[in-house]
């Protein structure tokens, strides 16, 4: 007996050992799986900031913040961002977390009637990336000139003349940075309407060059660590801060920040800066372009409102940063205009001459100081040809005219501004190669997420056919990756709603064809807006279509999901995933509050267009070197209704598709049922999974049964393949809600056959079954598949 009890002590710690190295095993595969789902999720934040971290605050704020006054267009736009912006942001993030499918998918699987959304998201890309790829070659071209020595715009550029190199005195009356921005970089005509059939060879090229580099990085599938994110991200900030600093110390510069924080009440009644401010809330964010819901369609975790406060704080923060900097440059070169400018030019003459640099033919009158700055423009105009040259070539960069404070409103501030700032720096040319450089990579890295709000929608509903072969390697790789939900996870979502790993598995195919063509257009249609006119086309994209366009698409999504499908019960199918009952003040923000601010924003866009004063653009004056403002032509507003339209067309479109079906359906069943009567056929059986050639699907049920909360419905298997093959998602609905505290739409008995409804699904499997292909086994395999109910 004591042998027997000494032998059973000794095989204990044997038979404990195996549970402990699985524990320890287990522990190991948790912390693996957190971390990876941690890094997944910061990956995800980091791109949504690099997304919105782009042109549109580096570029587009400054300038409207500057035509708008500063202080009031900055009080506006934040009462917008946290009003309407963050709310939405949220409502795009979790929806698309959701239903972890595409933006075309997500819109058809809540409320088919209205499933065009999607596709129109896909359309304001198209028109946001034409116009994007222009901005984008304006940098092409300011990192070529940025290899000069000394840089180009500190100095009158010279034009060429027939007879010999001059450069026009007309360069005096401004600054050269926007001298440069207009006769160099643009070669700007007068007008819209001059110019457009004639193409900038150097912008042509730069054009080229960045849709083939799309291109070749979209067909290369770079994927890109965190730490490079992170460097995309804070580089930037480094170049603009020691930007800003140098700035602090220029002449007008406290004068300047001092206007931008300046805010006049009366200002507030002008709905053109509503308009303008409603508009760049949504263009910042992304919103109404599908991206945000592509992007965190393959995101995990719960605390999206803290994510979307996050964004919009940094979207916020960077405007701010990049509009202080711009409104020191135009403090610098207001203070440095007029007087102060002819004075800083005569002295710099003198010095010339005494060095023996010039002739004494160019001394400046004795008494020049004491005139007006334009009867020294009067002087250099009368000296001989050569002398004139020389004395416009080395004039200092500044405006012998005295500049206002709404000097250059147009979309060229900011290179004009970001130029002066770096010609002050030392080693000038150095920091303009690496910051006009980090411009074309912010630009490219935001187009290529615009592209892939196009193709990515597009390879995903071509390759819905297959979504039932991938579903099987979807699973048998389940256990590999950590992220994916396993078979004991139970995670809820929609049973139409494709799983995460088939949508990140469906943007990584990027078939070259398909983008050589999408790239191919691309080019084609950004060829009109590097013609001579293509900076005031770019503005009227900008400021009217798809500021417009962006309106309408985010409406209808808000009423979508707040009102069709009801806010109050989305609140309550969230709380399977999120854990908690979301927040009711939002579920009041999006039925009330920010519905009624977008269809007030496409009031005003509306009143801007027809209503009030026309719309005008800026426009360059070549012959006095100043900004004009030039009204647009009533067929040019006939043209931003009609592209406006198009854009927003799929909407209505998509339902006239689905009653068109719907009629041809109810027009075949009277055939169908006689056909069946003549020739007694028997009832149709339940419909079948899709059968392989060589392999067949046998599901596994831990609990040895299958179990399920709601009734399950089967329709005739031809009528849903009929479905499968027209509407290319799933019928049926996993989770059901009686409550709904909005109205819900009308729905015929007819329509149950051709609709997703929610009291009706197909067969799902259970969260905790499992598919196993066996490629070995051929023939029937009755006896070893246990079938759905």
């Amino acid at each position: 007996m004591d042998n027997l009890e000494e032998t059973q002590m000794e095989e204990t710690p044997a038979t404990r050992s195996p549970s402990l190295r699985l524990t320890a095993k287990e522990i190991l595969a948790s912390k693996t799986q957190s971390s990876f789902a941690q890094t997944k999720r910061t990956k995800t934040l980091l791109i949504q900031l690099t997304f919105t971290i782009g042109i549109g605050n580096l570029w587009r704020f400054p300038y409207l913040c500057h035509q708008n006054g500063g202080g009031d267009f900055i009080l506006i736009y934040l009462f917008m961002l946290l009003l309407f912006g963050i709310p939405l942001l949220y409502m795009e993030m979790i929806v698309g977390q959701w239903l972890h499918t595409d933006n075309t998918q997500l819109w058809k699987q809540l409320v088919p009637w209205l499933g065009g959304i999607g596709y129109a998201n896909i359309l304001v890309c198209i028109l946001v990336s034409l116009y994007h790829s222009a901005i984008v070659s304006w940098s092409f071209a300011y990192l070529g000139y940025s290899f000069h020595y000394p840089l180009p715009w500190t100095a009158c550029p010279r034009m060429m003349n027939m007879s010999l190199n001059a450069t026009r005195l007309s360069c005096l009356n401004t600054v050269s940075h926007q001298y440069f921005w207009y006769h160099i970089t643009l070669e700007v005509s007068d007008h819209m309407e001059e110019g457009v059939q004639a193409l900038v060879p150097q912008l042509t090229l730069d054009i080229f060059t960045i849709w083939l580099i799309l291109f070749i990085f979209m067909s290369i599938g770079i994927n890109i660590s965190l730490p490079i994110l992170i460097f995309s991200i804070l580089f930037p900030y480094v170049l603009i801060f020691c930007m800003l600093i140098r700035g602090l110390f220029l002449e007008g510069a406290a004068a300047s920040l001092g206007r931008m924080m300046t805010t006049e009440l009366s200002d507030w009644a002008s709905l053109d800066m509503w308009r303008q401010a409603g508009g760049h809330v949504l263009y910042s964010l992304g919103l109404g372009t599908g991206i945000v819901i592509n992007i965190f369609c393959k995101a995990g975790g719960r605390n999206f409102i803290q994510v979307a406060c996050l964004v919009a704080l940094a979207n916020l923060l960077t405007s701010l940063l990049t509009t202080s900097l711009i409104f020191i440059a135009l403090g610098f070169w207001t203070a440095n205009s007029g007087e102060a400018c002819v004075e800083e030019t005569v002295i710099k003459l003198v010095n010339l001459i005494d060095r023996g640099m010039l002739p004494q033919d160019v001394r400046p009158p004795a008494q020049i100081l004491l005139l007006n700055p334009l009867d020294y423009l009067q002087w250099v105009e009368n000296l001989p040809e050569h002398l004139k040259y020389q004395v416009v070539r080395l004039a200092p960069s500044c405006s012998i005219k005295a500049l206002e404070e709404k000097f250059m409103q147009g979309p060229g501030l900011v290179f004009a501004a970001f130029s002066q700032a770096i010609s002050l720096l030392p080693s000038a040319s150095l920091w303009a190669m690496l910051f006009f450089l980090v411009l074309i990579i912010m630009g490219l890295s935001t187009l290529m997420k615009i592209l892939e709000g196009i193709a990515f929608p597009l390879q995903n509903s071509t390759f819905r056919q297959q979504r039932l072969l991938l579903s099987g390697t979807v699973d048998s790789h389940s256990s590999e990756n950590p992220a994916l939900p396993t078979p004991g996870h139970h995670h809820q979502r929609l049973a139409g709603a494709p799983d995460q790993a088939l949508c990140t598995d469906l943007s990584v195919a990027k078939p070259a064809s398909s983008l050589a063509v999408m790239c191919f257009g691309g080019f084609v249609g950004s060829l009109v807006f590097t013609s001579h006119a293509g900076s005031y086309i770019v503005s009227l994209f900008d400021e009217h279509v798809v500021p417009l366009a962006l309106i309408i698409i985010v409406a209808f999504q808000n009423v979508t999901l707040a009102w069709v499908y009801g806010a109050n019960r989305f609140r309550e199918e969230m709380y399977g995933d999120l854990g908690h009952l979301m927040w009711s003040f939002f579920v009041f923000l999006w039925r009330f509050v920010t519905l009624l601010g977008l269809l007030s924003l496409f009031i005003m866009c509306l009143m801007s267009l027809y209503w009030s004063n026309p719309p005008h653009y800026i426009a360059w004056n070549s012959s006095l070197s100043q900004e004009m403002r030039q009204p647009y032509l009533p067929s040019t507003l006939h043209w931003v209704t009609v592209l406006s339209i198009l854009t927003c067309l799929p909407i209505p479109v998509h339902p006239l598709r689905q009653w068109w079906y719907l009629q041809e359906k109810v027009a075949k069943d009277p055939f169908e049922k006689m056909q069946s009567k003549k020739l007694n056929l028997p009832p149709s059986p339940p419909s079948q999974w899709p059968k392989r050639h060589a392999e067949k699907a046998t599901f596994k049920f831990q609990d040895g049964k299958y179990e399920s909360s709601t009734p399950v419905f089967n329709l005739p298997s031809a009528r849903a393949s009929k479905l499968d093959s027209l509407w290319q998602f799933s019928l049926p609905w996993s989770r059901h809600s009686k409550t709904s505290s909005a109205f819900s739409l009308p729905q015929a008995s007819s329509l149950t056959s051709i609709f997703p409804q929610r009291s009706a699904s197909m067969p799902t499997s259970n969260p905790n079954s499992t598919v196993i292909f066996n490629s070995e086994r051929s023939g029937d395999a009755k006896g070893e598949t246990e079938s759905l109910p």
